[in-house]
């Protein structure tokens, strides 16, 4: 893992705070909204959809009713195809519903360069003309390069260039946390 040659420099939510702040979001993305009429959560591969899922599993607390839940693929729509492969494909993704007339919320673990977010953006209008399109973000570590701003953020944390944002997650690492790390 690159990790792991990377000094780690603090460690920025535990588990319990991970949660608390996806817990903050739910109510402000409820609030937002007037609540979930409407609402699809769409997590971006790999680590939005288990945090879409976090998401889900609080509306299901605070409103007692579902909203459909999917995946969005973006490598199809990457600004940088050519830097990561001579033959992009595309992946999986599990749109749940026409997304048509919908308030989609994009879910990502880290902001940083808005590139990601403006290809899952591009995704979305594949599968339909949502009403609107969100973005909830666990972090936004800042470095813009596109005019991209998240509706809903977990934690800001200014980061330099030479940084790297780690947010684990159960499913793909076994345990639940943020860390920043120092190249």
């Amino acid at each position: 893992m690159l990790f792991k040659k990377m000094k780690l420099k603090s460690v920025i939510m535990d588990e319990a705070a991970l949660r608390r702040s996806m817990t903050r979001i739910t109510h402000e993305i409820i609030e937002k909204n007037s609540g979930t009429a409407d609402l699809v959560l769409l997590g971006i591969r790999r680590r939005g959809m288990p945090l879409a899922a976090m998401l889900l599993e609080n509306i299901r607390r605070f409103e007692g009713r579902d909203v459909p839940i999917g995946s969005i693929d973006i490598s199809l729509y990457r600004d940088d195809l050519t830097e990561l492969s001579d033959a992009p494909s595309a992946g999986a993704g599990s749109i749940p519903c026409d997304l048509t007339g919908k308030t989609v919320i994009l879910v990502d673990d880290v902001i940083y360069t808005g590139r990601t977010a403006r290809a899952a953006i591009e995704a979305v209008f594949h599968y339909g003309r949502p009403k609107s399109i969100q973005l909830a973000v666990l972090i936004d570590r800042g470095h813009r390069e596109l005019p991209i701003r998240p509706d809903y953020v977990g934690k800001n944390i200014p980061t330099s260039h030479t940084e790297v944002v780690s947010v684990m997650v159960e499913e793909y690492d076994g345990k639940t946390g943020v860390c920043l790390y120092q190249l």
